[in-house]
């Protein structure tokens, strides 16, 4: 007997979008921004530690009761050439039709921060949008506490902006709903849509496996202790440019951005809790463990671990935090889903990570990663951590940009051969990487001359 499917309204977590807000129906408020990062490959050791201790500054700034949702969508996306001039010369023309319908990594960043009820019963599996019967917000949020969240995001964005590396762009209610020509955020994760795509519907199924229309669609998740790295750090070496006595810097989460070359999105949680009630519950805990470690190794060994983290809590003021981080991953190829599943698998394990695909919960954690649904998510798929450790698993890094400057000449992306517009005269002074700079002139007699003047 087929099953009666739902609507998407009946079960969609986002109850409507106001002054460039996103409103839950449990009265959660949703702010969205558009990041621009750095660029890959562009930043030094030094670099990844400042960038890092930003995002540790700003997220300790963020109050109690919210979440910071970062999400990185990778397309896979072919270069439309430009002929629409007539003035360009022979060769220009010859190179369009070169790089015409070369296939690249499109990288968009976006953080989605999250104020919810602090008295409001903590996110399962069981109380998902797709099981309740009722959507009924559970707390009215007042003006006083939207203005004090407000206060908190406008600090959090100038943290990140003012360490030069970040620049943020809030999301309007156009581009997160849409328009009857143009794909809002919100649609595009609905039915996984590229941003140049018409609107279309499509079909969401979760019988065997997550089908979104044609779509043959993974999902991945860091959520366990067990599956996570031992160390983790700002940065890792990148062995392809590295040799034994120079080492090259990409940040830790970046072999599961920019690396990963197949179309997938990069879900970042990070939940900032009562962080009292949090090592009260530690506390308590730990005497637990105490009292069962005569019984076996594992508690004894378990109520350490416990203790070393109330320890570092206290002694290094940090802020304890729930993690988790997953990677949904979709082909029109089927073929293509056992490629996809081994070099996502081969991808964590550059991080000393161990991948896990899940198949029972997939339906929460999509609607968990729809913009502004991240309160949804089932805190029993998050783990227990710090800032300083959270935030390592964020993707600091973007694809390579065009030079605004109209003086330049075209190079290839290093890693798809994309063509871009690079200054290599007039950028590099104006932004601090040279202070110094000389040119060579290959030319006829005179040449030099006219080139001065």
């Amino acid at each position: 007997m087929k099953k009666k499917g739902k609507k998407l309204e009946e079960v969609l977590p986002i109850y409507k979008v106001s002054e460039d807000c996103l409103l839950s129906r449990q009265g959660d408020i949703t702010l969205a921004f558009e990041l621009s990062l750095p660029e890959l490959f562009t930043l030094s050791n030094s670099d990844y530690e400042a960038l890092h201790q930003a995002w540790v500054k700003a997220i300790r700034l963020l109050p109690q009761h919210s979440i910071l949702h970062k999400q990185d969508w990778y397309q896979q996306t072919a270069y439309q050439a430009d002929f629409s001039h007539p003035d360009k010369s022979f060769l220009s023309k010859c190179s369009e039709r070169f790089f015409n319908e070369r296939p690249y990594l499109d990288h968009k960043c976006y953080i989605y921060l999250t104020k919810y009820p602090g008295n409001r019963k903590a996110a399962s599996s069981l109380s998902s949008s797709l099981i309740r019967s009722s959507l009924a917000p559970n707390q009215t949020v007042d003006n006083r506490e939207l203005n004090a969240f407000l206060d908190k995001v406008g600090q959090f964005v100038k943290i990140l902006e003012d360490s030069s590396y970040i620049m943020a762009r809030r999301l309007t209610t156009e581009e997160l709903t849409g328009t009857s020509t143009d794909t809002g955020l919100l649609e595009r994760y609905c039915y996984l849509l590229h941003a140049q795509e018409p609107p279309i519907i499509r079909d969401i199924s979760f019988e065997e496996e997550l089908r979104i229309g044609d779509l043959h669609t993974q999902l991945f998740t860091l959520s366990d202790v067990e599956d996570l790295p031992a160390l983790c750090g700002p940065r890792i070496n990148y062995d392809k440019y590295s040799t034994e006595k120079t080492k090259f810097s990409v940040s830790f989460a970046a072999p599961l951005g920019q690396l990963l070359n197949c179309n997938h999105i990069y879900n970042q949680y990070i939940i900032i809790d009562d962080a009292q009630l949090t090592l009260k519950k530690m506390e308590s805990k730990r005497l637990r463990l105490q009292s069962l470690s005569a019984y076996s190794r594992e508690n004894s060994i378990s109520r350490e671990a416990v203790n070393q983290f109330l320890n570092e809590a206290i002694s290094q003021q940090r802020l304890p935090v729930k993690g988790h981080f997953n990677i949904l991953a979709w082909t029109d190829n089927k073929h293509q889903s056992k490629e996809i599943r081994n070099n996502i698998s081969a991808s964590l394990a550059q991080m000393d990570a161990r991948a896990k695909q899940e198949t029972v919960i997939t339906p929460q954690l999509f609607f968990a990663g729809i913009p502004g649904g991240a309160a949804y998510l089932p805190l029993h798929e998050t783990f227990d951590t710090f800032a300083e450790q959270a935030s390592c698993f964020f993707n600091m890094e973007t694809s390579h940009r065009n030079s605004l400057s109209p003086m330049g000449i075209r190079l290839g992306e290093r890693l798809t051969g994309l063509p871009l517009h690079v200054d290599i005269s007039d950028e590099p002074m104006q932004k601090g990487i040279c202070t110094n700079r000389n040119k060579f002139v290959l030319g006829p007699s005179g040449a030099y001359r006219a080139t001065l003047s």
